[in-house]
């Protein structure tokens, strides 16, 4: 076992776990941060982004030794009440069903829209190819994405 000084939603912590210890499980396991969720383990689907320095990041294959000084953002972290605005766009436009991808499709659109603050619905669509809704919801994720373009 190593030990990682982690700063992860603006606060620093401590742990001993293995190098190759998975962020995600780093940040649901011992720090109690359960927004962020585990479905593929391979990098294929986004339930699992958050930000390392700003950038959307795939934590179920980013290794813990890897993070180093980086900031980590969870879904947690975004805002302390759930009103940064593609959180509100994201409720405006009801799009959770069953929500279990939603953590990751909020990270990735804020990140998105960091870059690209007045994008055109091709390039939503480009941006959140990334990651997978089992439901379906994409054209509501389309039009939350857009909402919270609006109020950003």
């Amino acid at each position: 076992m190593a030990s990682f000084n982690l700063k992860v939603n603006g606060k620093s912590h401590q742990v001993d776990v293995e190098d190759d210890t998975p962020l995600l499980w780093v940040l649901r396991d011992h720090l109690g941060l359960v927004g962020t969720k585990f479905s593929c383990g391979i990098a294929q689907c986004g339930a699992c982004t958050v930000h390392l320095n700003g950038n959307p990041t795939f934590s179920c294959v980013t290794p813990i030794s890897s993070v180093g000084n980086s900031e980590v953002t969870t879904i947690e972290g975004l805002s302390e009440n759930g009103d940064h605005p593609v959180q509100k766009a994201w409720e405006e436009v009801d799009v959770a069903q069953c929500g279990y991808c939603q953590g990751g499709q909020i990270m990735q659109a804020v990140a998105f829209l960091k870059q690209n603050p007045n994008p055109s619905m091709e390039e939503i669509d480009n941006a959140m190819n990334r990651n997978i809704c089992r439901c379906g919801t994409y054209h509501k994720i389309r039009e939350a994405v857009a909402e919270a373009a609006k109020n950003m």
